[in-house]
């Protein structure tokens, strides 16, 4: 078994591949439209699906929001230089949650965005995080 996607309902799927694709580096692998169903899926991700989780973004024709509920955590990125990763993001007009640093009680550094959909991206600090 391997773990395959995980999926999010959005908004607005041209936002949130701007997003995912423009402002985090992911790639758009692969985008198709179900009219029957009234819904698109979007698949994003770091590397191809045969490899690599990836994010499928779930666009149904008409709906305009969602509640998150109290349930969902976060999705977790590493980057190579957290403090650059949010400098960047911020000059791309990314919501910072939570600056990055230390987390409170010891452990890696860490930040936190949100997605155009409110999700919650925890973004580690891959040289302060212990494999």
């Amino acid at each position: 078994m391997r773990l395959l996607h995980t999926m999010l309902r959005v908004n607005n799927l041209d936002e949130s591949l701007k997003f995912y694709c423009d402002a985090l580096g992911m790639k758009l692998l692969r985008k198709n439209d179900y009219p029957s169903g009234e819904f698109t899926l979007a698949f994003v991700g770091y590397g191809d699906e045969k490899s690599n989780a990836v994010i499928e973004l779930t666009h149904n024709w008409g709906k305009s929001g969602y509640d998150l509920g109290n349930a969902y955590g976060h999705i977790a990125i590493e980057v190579d230089d957290i403090y650059k990763t949010c400098d960047e993001l911020k000059k791309k007009g990314v919501k910072i949650s939570r600056e990055p640093g230390p987390m409170k009680f010891g452990g890696p550094s860490i930040a936190f965005i949100d997605d155009p959909n409110g999700y919650k991206i925890e973004l580690i600090d891959g040289k302060t995080m212990s494999h």
